[in-house]
Formats: C-alpha cells, structure tokens, sequence
C-alpha cells in the first residue's frame, strides 16, 4: 500500500509551511467517493467498519443525515452537482456508455459544454479550477468527439478512461483499469491525492477549487496484486474493508497535506458519494435502508455528507433537521465565495449556505426529482424487493414513487419510516395526485430537453 506523499519533496512543502497566504475565499474541495453508501463510514454506522481518517474529518466540521444525490447512478449523480440542475434537465439519466447504449437509455453521449458548472463561476471570482480523477459526463468507450474538460471551466485535470483525453499512467489498455496500468489499482487514490496536493501546493497564494473524484469506493475490490487473478473476491466484504481501509487512510493524508501547506483552516472540504453502495452486503452498507445503487429507495439516494471549514464551521456538530441536494451546492458555494449563477437557467437547488455552515437549520423551499429507469435498458438491483418506481419526489416528509404511466404508487413517511417499509399511499390520496402530477409532468416535459439545449448552443 502506498503511503507517502511522494510530492513533498519535490515541492518543498515542509520548509514552505509558514509562506501560505491566507484569503478571503476559501479554497474548496469537493471529494465526490464512487459508490459509498452511507453504513460504509464509522461515523454513521454502528461500527461494523472502522473510518478513523474520515470521521476525524467529520469531527472537524459538520455532518448532515438528510443529505441526497441527484441520481443514484454515476454520471447523472455527476451532473447534478456540476450544473445545480436535475441531471434530467441536462439529457443525463443513466451512466454515460457507448453511443448505442446512450441511445437506448434516451440519452446524450456527454454533458453540453453550455452547462453552467461550478468552475465556471468559481473562476470569474478569481478561483484556480482542477479535475482530479473520474470524470464521467462525457468520453469513454466509442464516444470519441466529447468535450475537453477545460471548457467546463477547469484549468487542469487529470481523469481516467470514463473521460476525454485520460492519464496514461492510469490508462494502459482501453478500459477503465487494467493490471498494465502504470498506477496500480489499490493505488489510485494515492495517485489522485498527491495529484491534489501538487496542485494546491502551486496555486496556495490564491483561491483554490478542486474536484477530487476517486475511483473507490467502486468495485473491483482489488487490494493488491494477488487479487488481480481472483475474480470472486472483487467484490467480497473481506476486500471490501481491505480497500475501505486503505481509502479512509488516503483521506487521511489528504488532510495532512492541506495542513502541511498551512492552508486547512481556510479550506473548505465537502466529502459526499456520487449514489448509493453495491453490493450492499444485507443492507449494512446503506445502514439498514431499502434500495441500493440503481434505485430511488434510500439506500441508492440518501448519502453520507460532511463538510470542515475550520475558520467558520463549528466542529462536531451533527445537522439532522436540513435536506440538502446535490443541486444546492452549486448555489450555495455561490453564496460563499460571491460567485454568481448564469442566468437564463432554470436552477433546482437553491442556496442552503446557513445550512451548510451551521449557522441554522433550513427548510428547503423546492421537491426535490429524481429521474431514473425509465425503460428496460436500464440497470435494477439483483432483489426485486430493492426496485424502485422509475420517478420520485420529496416533499418534506413525504417521498412519493410512481412511473410515468401511474403505475407503481408509493408514499412514505420518511421521518418515520426512513427505511420505506410501510406504503401509506391510500391514506394520503390528495397529496399523491398532487405529487404524482408535478413529478410526471415533470418527467414528460424534461425528454423534450435535446431542443432545449441545442438553444443554448450545446
């Protein structure tokens, strides 16, 4: 396992500890995990699995229990925190595949380069933008003619094969990894973190945002060479922890790195996962709630989510009144650092900054959507109890499930029932049509969006 910051000597961090400027701004990182589940974390399980690095993270700053996704797939998830918008308003419902598969999921081959994006905003406030790991709007497999990741407002990247133009280093074969991959499976996170760091450690004199999306905590599980050949264990509980560990010890040297650059307290670090866990091993990885990866239950949408800023977010504190979407971070970094939004855009989130950083409770003014599954093309969970509705609103309490045609009506209580074990449809009837109405509407209009986008030059 790799653990030395294999930058530092290079860059001269150490003896450089005491030149970090602050600024007004802070820099930000966005550290978006592949495929956790909310009971894959210490801090929000009941210590099946151990996190040290991360809850000393979350023990620095802030953690939400009502914090949700956009999707509960990859690249819609990826969406919906860049532009603020349902990844449905963006023609993105599934994981982006090849061009037929696209098509056959009634989707586009790539985010519109028109997209507003938090690194665009970002930079016009004097921010210095990086992509550091899976990209995933965009490139792979036959889709040769997507965007570059600079004109999303990046001013470097480093990404992997699900993306334009992807590292050599982690790149050696045409897939996503492969055991000629100069950087080797277990030690991806490494390479991204040091990748991190090196850019921070260039750009520390001035506002700093990162995306810093790792590979983990997606299978294969392959902890070290000898796992290369044993295919039933990549996706076994055993390497499971094994890359958990390793992971949650990256983390760790991450944030060692920020302090060794003499700038943690006036970064801001936002830890989250794109979608829900899978396998799910019984549920204990999505903390007992119905639903995994691939569907609109809890356990596929309802992620873990921490936020640290040292120099203005209290320590310690746990946020169990707020519903935060990932489509409110775009609007509250805004808030934060004075950026502003493009307009001309019909944004779904909306600015849940005092949330965020525990100023006080906030109660959301807009439902939030979700979008996925809509025909047989696309993936469901193995166990039928696990499949979802293919539509999905939330509206205080109340989460509603239904498909397109009306069929498959559920309501829930999530307050009370957070695992969705009751459907209380028939007791409700009111707010179901009500509910039922907006989210199918919703829907309809939306597939029309190619139309849309091409108006906006995408």
């Amino acid at each position: 396992m790799r653990s030395s910051i294999l930058l530092l000597g290079a860059c001269g961090l150490a003896t450089n500890m005491a030149m970090a400027t602050s600024t007004e701004k802070p820099h930000i990182i966005i550290i978006y995990t592949d495929d956790m589940g909310i009971g894959d974390l210490s801090c929000y399980n009941s210590g099946w699995v151990m996190t040290p690095n991360i809850d000393k993270l979350a023990s620095q700053g802030l953690k939400f229990n009502h914090y949700y996704t956009s999707s509960p797939v990859s690249s819609p998830s990826r969406v919906g925190l860049t532009t603020g918008m349902f990844p449905t308003e963006w023609g993105i419902n599934t994981f982006l595949n090849d061009r037929k598969s696209n098509t056959n999921c009634e989707q586009f081959d790539y985010l519109a380069t028109s997209a507003p994006t938090i690194a665009k905003s970002l930079k016009e406030v004097g921010y210095s933008t990086a992509h550091i790991g899976k990209w995933h709007m965009g490139g792979g497999r036959d889709v040769d003619d997507a965007p570059q990741i600079p004109l999303y407002g990046f001013d470097e990247y480093v990404t992997t094969y699900e993306g334009p133009d992807p590292d050599p280093l982690i790149t050696a074969s045409n897939w996503i990894w492969s055991e000629q991959d100069s950087i080797q499976r277990w030690n991806r996170t490494a390479y991204f973190v040091d990748r991190t760091l090196d850019f921070l450690s260039r750009h520390k004199d001035a506002p700093c945002f990162v995306n810093l999306w790792p590979d983990d905590m997606h299978t294969p599980w392959i902890p070290e060479a000898r796992y290369y050949k044993d295919k039933k264990s990549w996706v076994s509980k055993e390497n499971f922890v094994a890359v958990l560990q390793e992971y949650d010890k990256q983390i760790g040297r991450l944030m060692e790195g920020l302090e060794m650059l003499g700038i943690r307290e006036n970064t801001l670090v936002i830890f989250t996962s794109d979608n829900g866990a899978m396998p799910t091993f019984d549920e204990i990885r999505v903390g007992g709630r119905r639903g995994s990866k691939i569907s609109l239950y809890e356990g596929g949408v309802n992620m873990p989510f921490i936020i640290s800023w040292p120099r203005h977010i209290k320590a310690g504190e746990t946020e169990n009144e707020t519903m935060v979407n990932a489509v409110d971070i775009f609007p509250s970094l805004c808030s934060i650092t004075g950026a502003k939004q493009p307009k001309g855009y019909n944004y779904s989130g909306e600015d849940m900054s005092k949330a965020l950083l525990g100023i006080k409770a906030q109660k959301r003014k807009k439902d939030m959507m979700w979008d996925f599954g809509r025909n047989r093309f696309f993936n469901k969970p193995p166990k039928k109890h696990h499949q979802s509705s293919h539509l999905a609103i939330r509206r205080g309490d109340f989460k509603l499930l239904i498909n397109s045609d009306k069929t498959g009506l559920e309501l829930y209580d999530i307050k009370k029932d957070p695992n969705e074990t009751t459907n209380i449809a028939d007791k409700y009837p009111k707010l179901c049509s009500e509910l039922s109405e907006k989210v199918i509407d919703w829907y309809f209009a939306k597939r029309k969006v190619r139309k849309e986008i091409e108006n906006h030059g995408g």
